[in-house]
């Protein structure tokens, strides 16, 4: 097989969650392009049913799967209804995340549960539910989301960079788990990209990370879901258990003093 044909997902199924906006639909379209059928969730049908729409214009299949995630009782019916509509799981994205920006002192239990609900109790259970088909099929493909935020440190993002650190761990637990089983886990840790979080953004931040990044610039959801398509496809056979960062150079240095 050709570099470029590894690239390609014909025959696959992806579940991607996040999938009605930002650098999950982005994702959901790139998996299409390749040649995946798409199980998308997220909370709101309409948003994910204009995704769906453009997953079939790309003539490939789409579900549709709303669900709130901080329901552990929903993640195992979204893998059950993926494999009995498509027959089997191939690549799982865990996309979805949100953000509360908070002094420590002022974090609540309720803000706790918030955040952690949804980046990683989700992410982990998600996963587990996931893991179970693939470990039974010996195959699988699973991609997180962790965060620049891993590595660096922010006022008022204590439980966004608590949850992203844990994520990376997760992900290289879960390689080394079932590496035996030909399942690759990986992390994406992106940068600023612009996305409808990263748009609530005052203008004096978003002047910052101009000015921060090497690059000069916030980066694309497309610039993303390059990586992202990598590790679902067979060119990532022997790469696991890494936290690959898509950052614009920030993370190597400032690009202004």
């Amino acid at each position: 097989m050709g570099v470029f044909e590894q690239l390609r997902l014909e025959g696959k199924v992806a579940l991607v969650t996040g999938a009605s906006k930002g650098i999950g639909a982005e994702l959901a379209r790139a998996y299409a392009e390749a040649g995946a059928d798409l199980a998308l969730v997220a909370r709101n049908r309409d948003d994910l049913e204009r995704v769906a729409a453009s997953v079939r214009e790309r003539g490939r299949r789409a579900l549709v799967l709303p669900a709130d995630l901080t329901d552990l009782a929903a993640i195992p019916p979204l893998v059950a209804q993926t494999v009995a509509e498509f027959g089997h799981l191939d690549v799982l994205v865990n996309a979805a995340g949100i953000n509360r920006r908070l002094p420590v002192l002022e974090v609540s239990p309720a803000d706790w549960d918030f955040v952690v609900n949804t980046n990683l109790r989700s992410v982990f259970f998600m996963c587990q539910a996931a893991g179970r088909h693939m470990v039974a099929r010996q195959s699988g493909k699973i991609v997180n989301f962790a965060s620049t935020n891993t590595f660096r440190s922010f006022p008022d993002l204590s439980l966004y960079a608590l949850t992203k650190a844990a994520i990376s761990r997760l992900t290289a637990t879960l390689a080394v788990e079932w590496a035996p089983y030909n399942i690759q886990v990986n992390a994406i840790a992106p940068g600023w990209v612009d996305t409808p979080m990263t748009a609530t953004m005052a203008s004096e931040r978003k002047r910052w990370v101009d000015q921060h990044v090497p690059a000069g610039r916030f980066g694309t959801t497309a610039e993303v879901a390059g990586l992202g398509l990598f590790l679902a496809s067979p060119a990532s056979n022997y790469a696991t258990g890494q936290t690959f960062v898509v950052d614009g150079g920030f993370l190597a240095g400032s690009g202004w003093v």
